[in-house]
């Protein structure tokens, strides 16, 4: 009989009831936020696991405990999770991976192939190491969370802008001082192909490109317009495609910087005019690396037009707006008109149905301005600003101009100095 598990309903009632004065007594005595039920199974008290925010709302402790609050109260911030650290002593070889760095910054595609050079030293075995090469400058500040042992940032006058001449005969020079196994660049319009093809020549390498699946042995190359796969050996120098493998989110790693030695490069060829001016509009939407959009929330629509001049941004729309006649239809952004990959996207008076939020999927960072601080796309936004559409762009477009004129003063005078 001392097998039998019974229960004491005036416990459960009182352990339900937070009101009751015996509620915290009777509460405590459940270690762990769990409760025995009839059937002699474990579960989880749902009374217990949580706290009572200052408005005597529960709420859930995401902090799973581990908040250096006193109990029952909310940590202000939550306690950053520190991965463990990936260290390689004395790399037998290395797997070089020359980044596009959009910007400044690793770019997704940049990360998903520094995560194929790690299953590749996986799969090969040694002490082998993963060398991000970076060219120009350089604002990511998270090279270690992002899979990189050992950084090799080449910079220089000579490395600035276009300059494929210069890249690449820094890059015959790493070949030549590091043991290098393989080289991996991103297969995308922002140089990275390029590079690689000019690097391939100069080795007398025969590289792979459009690769998706690649390993040690063998690597599955799109081609015919993607309609078949080829494989082949894999060869030394890679031309990825995105999602060719998984980017580093579980360990942390040192990105180590390390040196070039000797540096020289011969006079170029090619000379490096500067970006030429185009109509944003002109871009096509689903190319486009900036878009000013415009929702139900515009109300002043020859100063979305105008804000978007001044940025300098692709002008875009909520169906909302396209059915209401501001915009035509091929401006419409979403799962029903078109799926945008922007690096920067500025919803403006867009509260976030759901065919627009796939449409704006691949964005990679989203900025709401809006009046309703509880919408989806603020939700999605990287960065939120509440408030009226009319009187934000007002202020985003005078911060522009004066951004515009500081910087060409300061252009005139470094100009004059040099003369």
């Amino acid at each position: 009989m001392s097998d039998i598990i019974r229960r004491d309903p005036r416990a459960e009632w009182i352990i339900r009831n937070r009101l009751h004065p015996l509620h915290d007594q009777y509460a405590n005595q459940e270690e762990g936020g769990e409760v025995r039920g009839p059937s002699g199974l474990l579960r989880k008290f749902p009374h217990k696991v949580g706290f009572i925010g200052p408005n005597g709302i529960k709420r859930i402790d995401r902090l799973k405990g581990n908040s250096s609050a006193p109990k029952g109260k909310r940590s202000s911030a939550a306690q950053e999770v520190q991965l463990p650290l990936h260290k390689v002593d004395s790399p037998e070889y290395y797997i070089m991976v020359v980044a596009d760095l959009v910007g400044g910054r690793l770019t997704g595609h940049d990360k998903d192939i520094l995560g194929l050079a790690h299953k590749l030293i996986a799969e090969r075995g040694g002490n082998g190491a993963v060398v991000a090469v970076c060219f120009g400058e350089v604002k990511e500040e998270h090279f270690d969370t992002a899979g990189v042992d050992r950084l090799l940032h080449i910079d220089g006058e000579a490395f600035e802008g276009y300059s494929p001449e210069a890249r690449v005969q820094a890059l015959a020079q790493v070949e030549a001082q590091y043991p290098v196994k393989q080289w991996l660049f991103p297969d995308s319009i922002h140089g990275g192909c390029d590079l690689a093809s000019r690097l391939a020549a100069r080795l007398g390498e025969r590289p792979a490109t459009q690769a998706w699946q690649v390993n040690v042995e063998q690597t599955v190359s799109r081609g015919a317009s993607a309609s078949l796969d080829i494989t082949r050996k894999t060869p030394k120098i890679l031309m990825l495609l995105e999602e060719c493998a998984d980017a580093i989110d579980e360990t942390r790693h040192e990105a180590t910087p390390i040196t070039l030695d000797g540096v020289s490069v011969t006079a170029p060829t090619i000379q490096d005019q500067g970006l030429m001016d185009v109509d944003p509009n002109a871009i096509p939407m689903a190319e486009a690396e900036f878009i000013l959009s415009a929702g139900n929330g515009i109300h002043n629509w020859d100063q979305f037009h105008d804000a978007a001049k001044v940025l300098g941004a692709t002008e875009g729309a909520s169906r909302v707006a396209v059915d209401d006649g501001f915009m035509p239809r091929s401006r419409q952004v979403g799962a029903t008109g078109t799926w945008v990959t922007a690096r920067v996207y500025i919803a403006v008076g867009i509260s976030g149905a759901i065919q627009h939020m796939q449409g704006i999927g691949q964005v990679d960072k989203v900025v709401a301005i809006n009046t309703d601080a509880g919408c989806d796309m603020v939700k999605r936004a990287a960065l939120s600003v509440i408030g009226d559409s009319e009187e934000i762009l007002g202020e985003l477009m005078k911060l522009t101009a004066e951004h515009k004129s500081t910087s060409v003063s300061d252009q005139a005078e470094e100009d004059s100095h040099a003369a």
